[in-house]
Formats: structure tokens, C-alpha cells, sequence
């Protein structure tokens, strides 16, 4: 049983490290499986097998996001997203969900700027059947009239519900419109634009699929209860016959750094408090001061001892919500504010309060007290973000499509346990300059009462009744 040893290593290490945690932590890779195949027509296999429960999970992952996606053409890969259930030579619609319910499993799909993936969890003597899905859809996608209409109707509607009838929403992608002005690939968003979506043809569909849905521009990753040999024989028994498409590779445009601060607002009849956003450019995931970052995000507003919770939210009671993220893109990444103001509060009163904690970190820079937590926090949602089948079989899909090496998930958490506190101080200085700077307010817009309608004249006596 030396997997079940392996999980009981990881949550071991896990408690005695968070017990207490000073200085820079030493390199040590978290003992998680990760065996990589590749196939003949391209298709990369990782495998991370863990018997400690029987079930399993297969996370099948496409190079393909919004950021591909041309101008005029908006919204594909979403689209597919849900295409991609809509059934295929062997299984019929609706009958993917079907299939996985009945043998007590789960399943969905997701879609971001930088790929699109699609995953099930089963009972471990139930892989096939997850597998054998994947593998049909990828190579017969029913892409009929009937379904691209369904579908397309059924994303605008999604767009209604999820963007134009929810407070706020909206400005997250007016957000990005502004903060990327220029930058194509993260500039529009996921969910597409309506004008674009109704005017995409069946033609148009079909290429986007016939380019972008194949073995050579995919991961499949399975983790849980299974023998690699056996699950890669079944993945080379449904998989191995799908051919290549040899696409040429997405080609990115280039992004040009932000040279002067940019403003603007965006009216929200939905949002009951005015709101902000501010959005400042960082380096990709990955890279060498991303880490500081996240770190110091961490330290600005995670959890209610963080810095502008305490002075915003609990001390001034100036802000109801505020939270600091970065967005882990490919290409050109941000940092992020959200902040939604207490009622009778303006915008500049919470950013006087935000761009003096910058500042202040860029003079000063962070506590130990503030380190650890920070780095606690991070060890702890590393690790037991792991525990899943389908978490950690997702997370190394992503580190295969994304960094072409999977078993860099077993060093990623030494990479921000080495933050110090001296990396954050000099990110802060770094990143956090006006001219990097966009932000955009959000004002709640109530809709104008309508005007009471003219008193009807009343008919006169001789008017005859109606039957």
C-alpha cells in the first residue's frame, strides 16, 4: 500500500510544519505521484495514482481559451464548452451526464481565457467509462445545426443570467476591457460578446473546432485509485486512433506595458453600493516576482487581520467588502482590488486608505508576524487543495498544458515559502506605480420611475357598450 503511505506523508508534513514556521523554508517536494506519457499522435497522459479511496478522477484539458479566439469571433471556446456535451458518434445528447450519473459519478467543465477543461470523478472500477467519453467527444463531436443553435442560445442566455442581470458583474469585464485596452487575448471576454455569437456561422464553428480540438493540443490526467499500466493501455485503446491536427501554434500578438494611469466608471442599475476596481499589471504565473505578489496580496486582505479589512472594513467601517487577488494568467498577469463601498462612503476615502498601504509596504515592508501567516495560509490551501482526486488531478493537467511538466506541482509550494519578507517590500516598490495603474468606479444607477399615464377621458353617455 505505498500510496496510502503517501498520503499519510503529505498530511503529516503538513502538521508538523504549521504547528510553527520562521524563515525561509528549505526545498522539499510534496510527495505526489506524477507519471507522463505521450502518445503517438500527441496526446500527453499524466498519471498520479493514490488508493487510499476508491474512486477516480479523469481531467482532460485543451490548449484553448478566449485568449485564441479572433476578433469578430468571441465566445467560441465558451461555446464549446457546452457543445462538447451536446453528444458524439457513439453517445447520444445528453446522455455523457446520464452515463456518469448512473455509475455515482460527477462531471462538468470550465472555460478561462487560457484553456478549456472538461472532468469527471467515478468510482475507480468506472475509469473506462470516463475515459472512453473524453475520447469519443474529442473525436466526433456532434456539431450539427440543431446543436450550435441550441447551444448558442443557450450561452446569450447564460451571458443574460450570469453578466446583464447580476449586480457588478459587468464591470469585471469592463474591468479587463480597460486594464488590457490594446491586448486582444485578455482584452474581451470569456463569455463572448452577444453581437459576435449571433452572427457566427455553423462554417465558422466547425474550423474553430477542427483546429483546436485535438489529441497533439491536449492533456488527459487521471488521479486516484488505478494501475498506471492498465489506464494508460485504456487510454491508448480509445485515444490512440484519434489523428493529429499538426495546427500551427497560437501566435501571441504582444503586449505593451501601460505608460499612463487609465480611468473610467461604469453604471450598474443592479448594484445596490457604489465600487471600485483597481488593476495593476504583473508578471505571468510562474515567474520569479509573481510569488512576492501573491504574497503580498495575501497579507492586504485575506482574512479579517489582514491590513485593509482591519482600517476599511472593521476600524473605519468604510468599505462593506474588499478583497486583493491575482488572476495566475499565462500571459500578462494583474493584481487586482475589489472594494464595494459602506453605505454614504465615496471611492477616494478607500483609496486613499489602499494606496497608503502600498506605499507603506514599499517604504517599510511586511511584518514576520505577517510572513508566516501569509506563508501558512499558503501551505495550507497548497496541501489540502490536494487531497481530492480531481483537484490534484486538474492541478497537473494545468502544469503539463501550461509549463509542459507536470511534476512541477511537487516544488510549487517551496517557491512561495521561500518568499521574504525584503521580495514583497520590493515588488510593492515595483509594480504599484501610477502609471500601472487602472481603475474603475462603479455607480449604482437606479432606473428612472416611469411617468404615470395620462387619465383616460371617460366616454360619453351615448357610447354604446361593448358585447
Amino acid at each position: 500500500m505505498v500510496n496510502r503511505r503517501i498520503r499519510t506523508r503529505v498530511v503529516t508534513w503538513l502538521a508538523a510544519g504549521a504547528i510553527a514556521f520562521a524563515g525561509a523554508a528549505t526545498a522539499q517536494e510534496l510527495p505526489v505521484p506524477v507519471q507522463v506519457e505521450r502518445l503517438e499522435n500527441g496526446l500527453r497522459v499524466v498519471m498520479s495514482p493514490d488508493h487510499t479511496s476508491p474512486t477516480v478522477a479523469v481531467a482532460v484539458y485543451y490548449d484553448v481559451g478566449a485568449r485564441v479566439e479572433e476578433r469578430g469571433r468571441s465566445g467560441f471556446a465558451h461555446l464549446f464548452e457546452h457543445m462538447m456535451f451536446e453528444g458524439s458518434a457513439n453517445v447520444g445528447k445528453g446522455e455523457h451526464f446520464r452515463l456518469i450519473s448512473t455509475q455515482g459519478g460527477s462531471l462538468n467543465g470550465t472555460t478561462s481565457e487560457d484553456r478549456t477543461n472538461y472532468f469527471e470523478t467515478l468510482p475507480s472500477n468506472a475509469l473506462e467509462v470516463g475515459i472512453f467519453l473524453e475520447a469519443d467527444r474529442m473525436r466526433s463531436l456532434a456539431i450539427t445545426r440543431e446543436n450550435f443553435e441550441n447551444q448558442r442560445q443557450t450561452v446569450m442566455e447564460e451571458r443574460r443570467q450570469s453578466y446583464e442581470n447580476r449586480p457588478y458583474a459587468l464591470s469585471f469585464i469592463e474591468r479587463d476591457a480597460l486594464t488590457f485596452q490594446g491586448y486582444w487575448p485578455y482584452e474581451h471576454s470569456v463569455i463572448g460578446d452577444m453581437a459576435d455569437l449571433q452572427r457566427a456561422s455553423l462554417d465558422d464553428v466547425r474550423a474553430f473546432h477542427d483546429r483546436y480540438y485535438a489529441p497533439d493540443n491536449a492533456v488527459i490526467s487521471l488521479a486516484g485509485d488505478f494501475e498506471p499500466a492498465q489506464a494508460l493501455a485504456l487510454v491508448r485503446q480509445h485515444f490512440g486512433a484519434i489523428p493529429a491536427r499538426h495546427a500551427s501554434p497560437w501566435v501571441d500578438p504582444g503586449f505593451t506595458a501601460q505608460a499612463a494611469e487609465r480611468t473610467g466608471s461604469v453604471d450598474d442599475r443592479l448594484a445596490p453600493l457604489p465600487a471600485f476596481h483597481i488593476a495593476y499589471h504583473i508578471p505571468p504565473r510562474r515567474t520569479p516576482d509573481h510569488y512576492p505578489l501573491d504574497i503580498l496580496a495575501t497579507v492586504l486582505a485575506s482574512g479579517e487581520s489582514s491590513r485593509l479589512y482591519q482600517e476599511l472594513v472593521k476600524t473605519r467601517e468604510i468599505a462593506s467588502e474588499i478583497s486583493v487577488d491575482t488572476e495566475d494568467r499565462r500571459g500578462p498577469d494583474v493584481l487586482t482590488v475589489w472594494c464595494v463601498l459602506a453605505s454614504g462612503h465615496q471611492p477616494a476615502e478607500a483609496r486613499e486608505v489602499i494606496y497608503r498601504q502600498l506605499e507603506s509596504i514599499a517604504r517599510q515592508g511586511i511584518t514576520a508576524q505577517e510572513l508566516d501567516k501569509a506563508r501558512n495560509l499558503f501551505r495550507r490551501a497548497f496541501v489540502f487543495g490536494l487531497q481530492s482526486n480531481l483537484a490534484r488531478a486538474r492541478r497537473l493537467a494545468e502544469y503539463e498544458l501550461y509549463d509542459g511538466n507536470a511534476a512541477l506541482l511537487r516544488t510549487e509550494l517551496d517557491r512561495y515559502l521561500a518568499v521574504s519578507a525584503a521580495d514583497v517590500q520590493r515588488v510593492a516598490g515595483q509594480y504599484f506605480r501610477p502609471e500601472n495603474r487602472t481603475v474603475l468606479d462603479v455607480i449604482p444607477r437606479r432606473a428612472a420611475p416611469a411617468a404615470p399615464a395620462a387619465a383616460t377621458p371617460a366616454a360619453p353617455a351615448t357610447t354604446p357598450a361593448r358585447r
